[in-house]
């Protein structure tokens, strides 16, 4: 070999190593994303919305030191919005796109079915992934990342450990079934797969009671026999212990992380009230409670940060904070605060003209914000949700967007701050510049389903509202009306035909895909 040869395969050599070293590099300085994703967390449950019953220190933190989204949505209830943040897709789509299973079918595990006769069950009714289809996991592994799912399960009513591989977790840790994760003792858990059991847990409906107060109830849910360790308890310890052993100092890459929290989704029931709530005089047993399941949350978002800043990587990790749906009420009293469809006075809503508040339904917490309705409504309440991104010298601090946004916008948001192509078959656009102080490309409207019907919520405000029951459209601005009371649909009838037309085609030109995702039983 000559010398020149020699020289130029030694440079290359020298090159290529530096040039490996600067790829390492340079995704080692990629972000650390930890999404936060509470369940069935009003916005007026936390303290920079003006909740006055208790305080939510850890969240506010977030909110105030990062940016606040006021015009933020989720989707109706627990199944479609998760479905919506994994696909970057809205829920009003028909046909078989948002199929879910039904829950139940993992109490039956190890009694009169196996593990593998679950997972043939339920692949037997749930849809496969398309081949090209891509999610919120793979967004992330695809850009170099390390990715983790802890909590409650993410897709459906009824999962396995091969669809969460293929919405692309190299690790998940928690519930596979969504009846069993609203109890809060399980004995057992899931571990990439594997069942895990908890020693000390020992009821298979993970000790859930019900979601109306009684002796009978107070009694079941204080009685600590067989409820040794507290589900969130257990989950959280294994995503710090996940943190640690996926430090990007040992890695050599970032992580994404997914914590889709069971709080304070109900029935209601914690292993004590909480410090700051026992002595409240304004406050029930029954909002006592509920209100500590709300503590609890923010105490472990202040863990997470806590832990971020002792592995020292909290200068560059994002906090995103959000919440799946709108508020719920999980304390009914009787004389005190309504549930479902009726006053404090028992007389049911016409959801035209009288509607779900926090007035007329007693809530003292004003867990929705003072908005009309709750989860599962079309009106605001049941679909405007917190939402804060937290980066630590990256994020202007106090910064507060009025652009809208929805759950379905995160994948491609994702995409963007991570370095990938955007997803142009999704529904959903990236807000990432909204971030960082530039002006994002914005979408004209935002559609979501919901129990009662469909809904369009257009960028400058407008808002079509359909109601099934009584094959009604009603119109709204909701920069001049916050509480959804002025029904302009008569007044402005070219508008109202205009946007019904956008949510007829959204809907796949059926108004009943509107009403939610396909459940299939197994």
């Amino acid at each position: 070999m000559n010398l020149t040869k020699k020289f130029s395969i030694h440079i290359f050599l020298i090159l290529f190593t530096v040039s490996s070293c600067w790829t390492q590099k340079k995704e080692v300085q990629k972000p650390n994303i930890v999404l936060i994703y509470a369940d069935d967390l009003g916005r007026g449950m936390v303290g920079t919305y003006g909740q006055k019953m208790l305080t939510t220190p850890n969240i506010d933190k977030l909110a105030l030191e990062g940016m606040q989204f006021e015009r933020a949505y989720g989707a109706i209830y627990c199944a479609p919005a998760r479905a919506s943040l994994l696909t970057g897709m809205h829920d009003c789509h028909g046909g078989d796109a948002m199929t879910i299973v039904k829950a139940g079918i993992y109490k039956e595990l190890d009694k009169s079915l196996t593990l593998d006769d679950i997972k043939t069950k339920i692949h037997q009714v749930a849809l496969p992934a398309e081949k090209d289809e891509v999610f919120l996991g793979e967004i992330a592994q695809k850009a170099g990342y390390t990715t983790g799912q802890f909590g409650k399960l993410e897709w459906g009513f009824a999962t396995t450990p091969e669809r969460l591989e293929r919405h692309g977790w190299d690790y998940h840790f928690g519930y596979y079934d969504h009846v069993r994760c609203h109890g809060f003792y399980p004995s057992f858990l899931f571990e990439n797969g594997k069942k895990i059991d908890i020693p000390g847990n020992t009821h298979i409906d993970c000790a859930k009671t019900t979601e109306y107060d009684s002796p009978t109830n107070f009694k079941d849910r204080w009685n600590m026999e067989g409820k040794a360790v507290y589900s969130e308890h257990i989950i959280m310890e294994k995503m710090l212990d996940f943190m640690d052993d996926n430090h990007p100092k040992k890695t050599n890459k970032p992580f994404f992380l997914y914590f889709p929290t069971q709080l304070p989704h109900g029935p209601t029931m914690v292993p004590q009230v909480h410090p700051e709530l026992v002595n409240n005089p304004s406050l029930t047993q029954w909002e006592k409670e509920y209100a500590s399941m709300v503590k609890m949350l923010d105490d472990d978002v202040g863990r997470i940060y806590s832990k971020l800043e002792e592995m020292k990587i909290i200068d560059n990790t994002i906090i995103v904070f959000t919440s799946d749906n709108g508020h719920e009420i999980y304390y009914p009293e009787e004389g005190r605060t309504s549930k479902n469809n009726v006053n404090v006075k028992g007389e049911e809503f016409d959801n035209i003209i009288t509607r779900f508040n926090s007035l007329v339904a007693g809530d003292i917490f004003d867990g929705n914000d003072g908005m009309s309705g709750k989860k599962r409504d079309n009106w605001e309440g049941g679909v405007r949700v917190p939402l804060f991104w937290y980066w630590k010298g990256k994020i202007e601090a106090g910064g507060v967007s009025d652009q809208m946004v929805s759950n379905y916008d995160f994948l491609n948001t994702l995409a963007e701050i991570v370095g990938t192509p955007q997803r142009r078959e999704k529904d959903g656009v990236s807000y990432a510049k909204a971030l960082f102080g530039g002006k994002p490309k914005l979408r004209d409207y935002t559609v979501y389903s919901s129990k009662m019907g469909p809904a369009l919520v257009t960028q400058d405000g407008w808002k079509l509202r359909y109601y099934l029951k009584e094959d009604v459209f009603q119109l709204y601005y909701l920069p001049d009306d916050y509480e959804e009371v002025k029904d302009l649909a008569k007044d402005h009838p070219q508008k109202t035909e205009k946007l019904k037309a956008i949510l007829y085609r959204e809907c796949n030109q059926n108004w009943r895909n509107g009403i939610g995702p396909i459940q299939k039983r197994v």
